[in-house]
Order: C-alpha cells, then structure tokens, then sequence
C-alpha cells in the first residue's frame, strides 16, 4: 500500500504547522464545530446502521468535504517535558499492518485485548487524551496530555474562542458532559492539568467570554437526575465550586441561569425571554445528560434533562442575535465514555444524539443562514475502544456488520481507551475546502472502504486554521 509519513512535530515545543499559501481566507460569518468525543469511524456507523440499516444516509454523508484526521500528542507526559523527550511521531502506514502479532496487545481495565496484528498495537500506541486533543483542535497546536490551552513549554496559549470574541463574534459552548470537563474547557479556559475542574469551571464563569455555556455537572442533582438536598463540597467542582455557584445564583455573574429540560426546550424554541446576552445552561445531572444513569442499557432516559439537539437549537437562537457571526463548538461527550465501558446500546445511543444535533445544525443553517456564510464541521477528537467486525481478530480491520434498522450491529472491542486511529471529519461550507488544500492522500484509508475522495487525511491541528481562515482571522503570537 502507499502511504505517506507525516512527523508528528515541526518543532519540539508544541509548534504551530505552517498554514499554506494556497489556504484562501473566506470570511465566514459563523463556524459550528461539531465533536463527537471518541469516535472511530465504526462508531459513526454503527449509529447509522441502527437508524438505517444502511451507510450514507446521515446528513453529513452529504457534506462535499470528507476526509479524516490524526489525531495524536506531543507527547504522553501529563505535565510540561519541556523539551523534545517522548515525543510522538506518527506514521499512518504503520497503522494497516496486518501482520500478525501475539500475547496481549492492550491491558485495559476491563481486561487484557489480544494482539492479533501490529497495526491494531499501532493504534493502541502514544493515544492523546481529550485535553491535548481539545487543545490542538481550539489552538492549532500539539501538546502533552493533560494540558487545557497549556504549552509544553509551561505557557499559556490562546484559544479560538479568545480570537473569536476579539472580532466581534459570540462565542457558544455546548457539551453532553461536565461544562469543564476537558473538551468544553478547551475552548473556554486555561490550565496546566484538565483534572483541574473546579479553578476551570471558575475560569469560564468568570471570564465571562462566551455567549453560551451549556453542559452538566449540576452539584444539586445525582448522575440519575435526582434532586440532591445537601452536596458536598466536590460536588460543585465543575462550576467553579460552591463560591462561584451562589454568585450565579445570586445574579453576580455575566449569566442568566437555566437548568431545567422545559427553560431549555423554550429556549430552542424562541420562546423563552432571557435577562441579558449571555446563558448559562446546566442540566440537572451531575455527569452527563445521559450516559451515567443507572443501568447499561438504551432507552428509558432521564426526562428532565433536554437532548443535545435541544441544546444545539437553544444555543443557536442565543447566538444569531449577534449580528456580526458566532463560533459554536457541541460537544457529544459521552461517546468516550460508553467506548471506555465496551457499551454498545449507550455507544449507539449517544452517537444517534450527536448525528440528531448535527441534523440541527444544518437545519439551522438552512432555515436562518447559508453555505456561503456559515461552515459546519463534524469530527471526533480521537478514537476510543478500536471498534472492529466480529470477525477482526481473523481479518485486519473488518467493518462491523449491519442487522437492520433498530438493531445493534455485530462487533468487536480491541480497547476500554483511547486510540491514534485516523478518525473521520466532514465539513460543509464557507471554507470548507481547506480540508482538501492541505491533506494528504493516503491509499491505506482503502481500508476503511472509503471512496477514493476520501482517502486523505488532515491533522487534528488544521481544524483550528480551517475555522480561522473561514472567519478571515489572522492567528498573532500575543497571549491573551
């Protein structure tokens, strides 16, 4: 097969690749990234065979740019190396070894996963978390896991979400997970660590940056979505603690709170009046919209928590009163967390939430916008779990097989972790086509069973320089 090397590092600090000259800025009036956390291209279709039956039938199967994207580290330190030592390089030849290995090729937590072939270890291999990939994809630069918007040079960096606002624009954050939980946080705030929950969750509150801020981690309700009477202290570590809350409350923040699933249905509905320009929106789950109820199967969901839909349309109507455009960045962040458990049913589930959020995106865009102003992008921020068919421990990466409509499909698990697999990415519109400008080809994506279009690839840093170059900003070295 040919493939072509790409180096994971310009320089060793965490370097910006240079952008092309061929990459034409647009001007775009809104950018709406859309991640779904964890996703592997099987994942995407074992969500679609579940709603279809069949593959191409998902809105974004329409999109005129489909590529896929790497998506690994600058290195797997969790805290600054300060220099070149661990760094990650990155060879996507090596991924479709189906040479065949033995002995444990994976020790997860919920057990060993055999080797079967090199290329499965290769993917298993220098994984990014969600904080270094949230990073790459919010700033356009490597670096260690771990690190919000933090250099390997133990330095600050600045977001898109920083750039957005200073031109104008209104800036919206919406996630399935903890509103600072690491891939919200990357496009909201700093920190050296992501574990760093509750000086993040301050850090959004307070900056008052965004427009919008949707997300969970209500200290008053339990992962089932029941009322707590009296919470500890931890609870309110991802709003910024139990100071930063009774402020929100107590109307001293930039924000209008609204927490339950009827305030956000209106709100997406245009009919909810909001006090000022800014919401804050937290669903009434301390972990995650859905995901964390009890039980492992699908169906019988939290009623008083509103879907990712919803809170995409609700987002939507907040931020197109800015006349000058918006960048929005929805977030299906349970995904990972059901790939993590080996959970099929809540796998599908999140995803088939994600793929209706999307829907609701190009609605939106359709009904109040255009294509000639507006970009949507659709990607994950890694892989998690190597989702494979049932017959991938015979076969090198064979597709998961198709049951029918409404029913899960046949797979395989090779991992409870993330993954540098190369991962999906759809975009639409104004600029979309930077994609095309800078990938490159690489014949092994065959593999996947992709149309030949498609069998190129982008780094996980070139989303952020899509957006920029779409919004027609200009990246500065200033810190903010």
């Amino acid at each position: 097969m040919v493939a072509f090397k790409r180096c994971a590092l310009a320089l060793a600090l965490g370097a910006v690749f240079a952008t092309p000259a061929l990459a034409q800025q647009h001007s775009a009036k809104n950018v709406i990234l859309m991640i779904t956390d964890g996703a592997g291209i099987e994942t995407f279709r074992a969500a679609s065979y579940y709603r279809h039956a069949v593959l191409g039938q998902e809105v974004y199967d329409d999109f005129d740019t489909q590529v896929f994207a790497a998506t690994y580290p600058l290195t797997t330190a969790t805290e600054p190396t300060m220099s070149d030592e661990g760094k990650v390089e990155f060879d996507p030849a090596e991924l479709w070894s189906d040479e065949a290995a033995e002995g444990v090729g994976f020790e997860g937590k919920l057990g060993d996963y055999d080797s079967y072939f090199a290329g499965y270890n290769y993917a298993r291999e220098n994984f990014t978390d969600s904080a270094a990939a949230g990073t790459a994809l919010a700033t356009g630069q490597k670096t260690y896991n771990s690190a919000i918007n933090w250099s390997n040079n133990d330095e600050r960096m600045k977001h898109i979400g920083e750039y957005v606002v200073e031109s104008g624009r209104a800036l919206g954050v919406v996630s399935s997970v903890q509103l600072s939980h690491a891939t919200p946080a990357a496009f909201l705030g700093h920190s050296p660590s992501r574990n760093e929950y509750a000086a993040l969750g301050e850090e959004i509150i307070d900056s008052g940056l965004a427009t919008v801020v949707f997300g969970a981690g209500h200290p008053y309700f339990d992962d089932a979505g029941n009322a707590v009477d009296n919470p500890d202290e931890d609870a309110f570590r991802y709003v910024g603690g139990e100071a930063t809350w009774q402020r929100v409350l107590d109307g001293d923040t930039d924000y209008q709170l609204i927490e339950s699933r009827d305030d956000f249905e209106a709100l997406a509905n245009g009919e909810l009046t909001l006090d000022g320009d800014k919401v804050l929106g937290v669903a009434q789950n301390h972990a995650t919209l859905q995901f964390n109820r009890p039980g492992v199967e699908a169906g019988n969901l939290i009623e008083n928590v509103p879907s990712l839909p919803t809170l995409t349309r609700g987002a939507l109507e907040v931020l197109k009163q800015n006349d000058e455009g918006f960048f929005l960045m929805v977030e299906g962040g349970a995904v990972d967390w059901a790939a993590h458990a080996n959970n099929l049913p809540r796998l599908v589930e999140e995803q088939v939430d994600f793929n209706e959020a999307v829907e609701a995106a190009v609605e939106w865009v359709e009904a109040n916008s255009d294509w000639d102003e507006t970009m949507v992008i659709v990607t994950t921020d890694h892989g998690n779990g190597l989702l494979q068919g049932p017959d991938s421990d015979q076969n090198a990466y064979s597709p998961i097989v198709s049951q029918g409509a409404g029913a899960l499909p046949l797979v395989r698990w090779h991992s409870d972790n993330h993954t540098r697999e190369l991962v999906p990415l759809y975009a639409q519109g104004a600029g979309a086509e930077y994609f095309l400008d800078v990938a490159q080809r690489d014949e092994g994506l065959s593999t996947y069973g992709v149309d030949e279009n498609a069998q190129q690839w982008v780094d996980n840093t070139d989303v952020f320089r899509a957006a920029m170059s779409a919004l027609g900003i200009d990246e500065d070295s200033d810190t903010p």
